[in-house]
């Protein structure tokens, strides 16, 4: 299977992206998917989503994209983390 590239995106770019994007490199571990992911602020999504698999971010993501985005503030919280995960690990299998 192809390297599926993700792009992780927070407030920031640095605190909870890092944090988010280490639970996704676990799970698709898990899961034998290999992943390259880039973190970013979300309002620099634009710049990093030519070519992306996946769009995670942790806060609104108000542009549209032909890509899925998921949603993945439960990755900070620890509420409905499973479900997320499992959302993401689907999403990059298709």
């Amino acid at each position: 299977m192809a390297t599926k590239r993700v792009v992780v995106a927070c407030g920031t770019g640095i605190a909870t992206s890092t944090v988010v994007a280490d639970k996704i490199l676990e799970a698709c571990k898990k899961e034998g998917l290999k992943v390259d992911i880039v973190q970013c602020k979300v309002t620099e999504l634009k710049s990093y989503a030519d070519g992306v698999d996946l769009i995670v971010s942790t806060t609104i993501v108000k542009d549209k994209f032909n890509v899925p985005v998921i949603n993945g503030l439960s990755l900070i919280t620890g509420i409905g983390e499973e479900a997320v995960l499992k959302q993401i690990v689907d999403a990059l299998k298709k």
